[in-house]
């Protein structure tokens, strides 16, 4: 389900009429409701005392590029208010509920209640994807004092970017993570990652962006790969590769990591979730997650 309204009983009309007017599917309030819409639904409004969809949500929330977004309308109907997810479709909706239904919207996000555009907002405006999703918070301060800069790269080229710079790029529900031996050719590379495409039942255009370890790098048939398909890498260092946590044991434990191709497509995926453990074709091994 895309959006879902919910009411308590005695505000069910009114739910049923704003679940019309948005296009959502209204379902009354019960026990447990929102346990299972976390699990099915992208936009929850509700209508009721903010405190009881506080107390209902807060042991459901994981991180905000999953949970869905949470909008509560106040029971005297005047007020749109987003408790979760603000950059992620909640401030979207109150804007939806302002024009169809006349509600004023309640912005706390710092930077659009300032009248700055958060990363996630022009991400979403160009259609984009963030691939470190982690510096968007980093990257969101500087928005709000003004200091960010706005740098487009049509590529191909190199971009050295310190921890608080966000890398968008076109949007695509994939990302696969690639390890391969010294020397491996961009012919080689190529064909596993189409190999891993058809294994785990997805089109290679649908992945948005590669990863691998910072020491491939220099990997010329890595590079030119890559450059074919259209698509970019990014190299992540050691540090980016440990802080993940991949089901598979690797052979590059010996070199102090925590493996290549699992932890790189986890570290720049939107869900950090794998839909191919990794896979090994040749002299290539290729992990994709979501």
């Amino acid at each position: 389900m895309n959006s879902v309204v919910t009411a308590l009983p005695y505000f069910r009309e009114q739910g049923e009429r704003i679940a019309a007017a948005i296009n959502a599917e209204f379902i009354a309030y019960r026990s447990g409701l929102f346990s299972e819409l976390f699990e099915t639904t992208q936009r929850i409004v509700a209508i009721m005392a903010i405190g009881i969809v506080v107390r209902n949500i807060a042991p459901l929330i994981h991180d905000k590029w999953r949970d869905p977004a949470v909008v509560v309308i106040s029971p005297d109907l005047q007020y749109a208010i987003p408790v979760l997810g603000g950059h992620h479709g909640a401030n979207d909706l109150v804007y939806l509920l302002q024009e169809k239904c006349n509600l004023t919207p309640v912005i706390t996000t710092a930077t659009e209640a300032t009248g700055r555009e958060a990363v996630e907002v022009m991400a979403t405006r160009e259609h984009l994807r963030i691939v470190n999703t982690r510096s968007t918070r980093k990257a969101n301060a500087s928005v709000l004092t003004g200091n960010a800069g706005v740098y487009r790269v049509p590529g191909p080229g190199m971009v050295l970017a310190g921890s608080g710079v966000s890398f968008l790029v076109a949007d695509g529900p994939y990302a696969a993570g690639i390890g391969c031996r010294l020397g491996t050719t961009a012919n080689e590379i190529i064909q596993a990652i189409h190999s891993a495409c058809k294994t785990a039942g997805v089109h290679p255009e649908d992945i948005a962006i590669y990863a691998s370890g910072a020491i491939k790098s220099h990997e010329s048939g890595l590079l030119e790969a890559v450059r074919t398909l259209e698509r970019n890498i990014i190299f992540l260092s050691p540090s980016d590769l440990n802080g993940e946590n991949p089901p598979s044991d690797s052979a590059a434990s010996r070199f102090g990591l925590s493996g290549v191709a699992e932890p790189a497509a986890l570290a720049v995926s939107v869900h950090h979730h794998l839909i191919l453990e990794k896979q090994i074709y040749g002299n290539v091994t290729i992990a994709i997650a979501e």
